[in-house]
């Protein structure tokens, strides 16, 4: 096979040139004008909202008095640590503020059956008050966060590549407020309100008033 003269070569080596610098400046140019276009968006955005309305799916009638609340908040010191392998390397330690709010009831529906006394000159109410009992906490999304967090090189990387699961934080925190707010003076500072509230309402109607507590 004979050669390509000398010439020849020389033209299409610089038109292969001449059009990969054209390929390159078009690729920049695409990137430059997207790049403006997400930076001001000349034309604005405009999001469109296709979801269905709400469906009510069960009602359901409360006997509930909710007679006292907590705010509550506890910061997680929560370590990771992996086995023969040194800090840098793998594990993390994180501090994770949890807030939260628990709120401490009294179940009135049992007043219709026991819990309330008329004596027989129709004076005098006897209540008995069923014991007070705590919520489930609500965790307040808006206001838990990460404090501060050290990782090692491994989980640095996995960082860039995954998205950061914080659920075991608020189940922790969870946990912690439950615990607080059984210790604190919530649930009897729930049943001294309800006492307060009935007492006031039947004294009211004339009746005279006597509160025993299960």
């Amino acid at each position: 096979m004979s050669a390509l003269p000398h010439g020849y070569t020389n033209a299409v080596y610089k038109r292969s040139v001449t059009r990969g610098a054209l390929v390159a400046a078009v690729f920049i140019l695409l990137g430059a004008a997207v790049f403006i276009f997400d930076q001001f968006r000349p034309f604005g955005d405009e999001s469109i909202d296709r979801s269905q309305p709400a469906m009510l799916k069960a009602v359901r009638d409360l006997s509930q008095y909710h007679a006292a609340a907590g705010e509550f908040q506890v910061v997680l010191d929560i370590e990771q640590d992996v086995k023969w392998v040194p800090d840098a390397l793998a594990g993390q330690r994180t501090l994770f503020v949890v807030a939260g709010s628990v709120n401490a009831y009294i179940d009135l529906g049992s007043l219709a059956e026991d819990g309330l006394v008329l004596s027989e000159d129709r004076k005098t109410v006897e209540l008995r008050l069923p014991k007070p009992q705590l919520d489930k906490p609500n965790i307040h999304h808006d206001r838990s966060y990460v404090f501060s967090q050290e990782r090692g090189l491994i989980d640095d990387l996995k960082a860039l590549v995954e998205t950061p699961d914080q659920q075991r934080f608020y189940l922790a925190g969870e946990a912690k407020i439950t615990e607080a707010a059984r210790q604190s003076e919530l649930l009897k500072r729930a049943e001294d309100n309800t006492r307060v509230m009935l007492t006031g309402m039947l004294q009211s109607l004339g009746f005279q008033v006597k509160v025993r507590s299960d």
